[in-house]
């Protein structure tokens, strides 16, 4: 049987299934097309089906090309029917790993997912699973609703492995099919059959002994970036109180050739990685009696950045303009996570917008990518707000700029000279190499 499925993959014959079209999904499927693969795209949500199968979608940096020539020559299809979850040959998984209201994992859209597998799952298949999860999901979770509902057993029946994400998007140096692919497999037939798969989608494999490894690698990458954050953080705020710029110590840092690794402050964590993955290891640590410390000082930290911005506004308004936020108006400069993309899971602007107002100011927004601000699960009240227009006019007309997310394509020449005070918390403004005295560094 594993034979067989190698012989498919060599030959690209056989069908790959992507369950969850969104950040991950879709540069995967782009990806298998390219690679020769016919593939079946499966989501919830029929609005996006429609969408994919008329060539378009709604995530502004990924081509379109790829899934437009697929739909045309009948080698893509997206489809809300997990009835036909039978059809491929590799099943692979990127669905939502959020945290509960407590913190806690939430593994229900994986735990659906394998439900509506197992009731299709038929001998031979192959079910990847890459949404971030912590060690021993793939095994403890995934394997026994798959055998229990079918009576098939893994590694001999069907094959079950784990394969973390690693998109960047907005990277324009990084793309799936160029960045090296983590697999783990439950069993050798497993591991061999999915790294042959991926070996086919991108441009190096690294396989490792078990699915539990392939996890932890996963949250060892995110953890080792949340916590590298926290740092220059908490160094931000230490520096500063010094009158040291963080930012002309960072570069200078960089400059060793060994044992320095930049990373950057900001405004908070965004983005559904780096914020959320970190705990579901706290998590997991609990059921061995273990605590992570790192991991948790590091939360506390970064999830304090975004009042202290605030309150460094509000400092800067007083001795800038003589002014309290009570009765002010801010305009938040970029609400996306990061820049140059339309995504604003768990964005740290968000929050800004609501302490600010909170403060007793009034906000508007700018961001070139998000014309709307789409529903969100925690920020509902924000809802359906409209980006203003970046002119002088606007520019003049508010009391403070907050620039939270540095998008390429604002023109910081017009916010710096129209702007009355310019509170930046991502050194966007040191691109115009030149000191301004009303932008203040938060």
């Amino acid at each position: 049987m594993a034979r067989t499925f190698l012989d498919r993959i060599a030959k690209r014959e056989a069908v790959v299934g992507i369950i969850g079209l969104g950040y991950v999904g879709i540069p995967l499927a782009i990806t298998a097309l390219k690679s020769g693969y016919k593939v079946i795209g499966f989501d919830v949500d029929a609005e996006r089906v429609a969408k994919l199968n008329a060539g378009k979608t709604a995530i502004k940096h990924i081509p379109m090309d790829a899934i437009i020539a697929g739909t045309k020559d009948g080698k893509f299809e997206a489809t809300s029917d997990f009835s036909r979850l039978d059809e491929p040959d590799a099943l692979l998984i990127a669905v939502p790993t959020p945290l509960n209201k407590y913190r806690e994992p939430d593994l229900s859209y994986i735990v659906k997912t394998t439900d509506a597998i197992s009731k299709r799952l038929r001998k031979g298949q192959l079910v990847v699973l890459e949404s971030t999860t912590y060690p021993g999901t793939t095994d403890e979770v995934m394997r026994p609703i798959l055998e229990k509902a079918t009576g098939l057993t893994s590694g001999k029946d069907f094959f079950l492995a784990f394969s973390p994400e690693r998109e960047d998007p907005g990277n324009p140096d990084f793309g799936t099919s160029t960045i090296p692919k983590v697999v783990g497999g439950d069993g050798k037939d497993a591991l061999d059959i999915a790294n042959a798969l991926y070996a086919t989608l991108v441009v190096k494999t690294v396989p490792v002994s078990s699915t539990a490894t392939a996890e932890a690698v996963k949250l060892t990458e995110n953890i080792f970036r949340a916590i590298n954050i926290a740092l220059v953080n908490e160094l931000k705020v230490v520096y500063g109180a010094m009158g040291v710029d963080i930012w002309e110590v960072i570069e200078a840092a960089k400059t060793k050739p060994f044992g320095f690794m930049p990373f950057y402050p900001g405004p908070g964590l965004g983005g559904h990685c780096i914020p959320i993955d970190p705990f579901y290891l706290t998590w997991k640590a609990r059921e061995y009696d273990l605590s992570t410390r790192f991991i948790e000082l590091a939360g506390q930290i970064n999830t304090r950045m975004p009042y202290l911005v605030v309150n460094k506004l509000g400092d800067a308004l007083g001795a800038h303009s003589r002014k309290s936020l009570v009765g002010s108006t801010v305009l938040v400069l970029g609400i996306a996570y990061k820049k140059n993309i339309d995504d604003m899971r768990e964005s740290p602007a968000l929050k800004l917008i609501e302490l600010v107002e909170a403060k007793g100011a009034a906000t508007v927004y700018h961001d070139p990518y998000i014309p709307v601000i789409p529903p969100t699960r925690e920020h509902a009240n924000l809802t359906g707000r409209v980006s203003v227009p970046l002119d002088a006019k606007t520019l003049k007309s508010v009391d403070a700029i907050l620039i939270a997310t540095d998008h390429d394509d604002v023109d910081y020449e017009l916010i710096v000279n129209s702007g009355k005070l310019v509170i930046d918390t991502r050194n966007a403004c040191a691109r115009l190499k030149r000191k301004a005295d009303n932008v203040i560094k938060a």
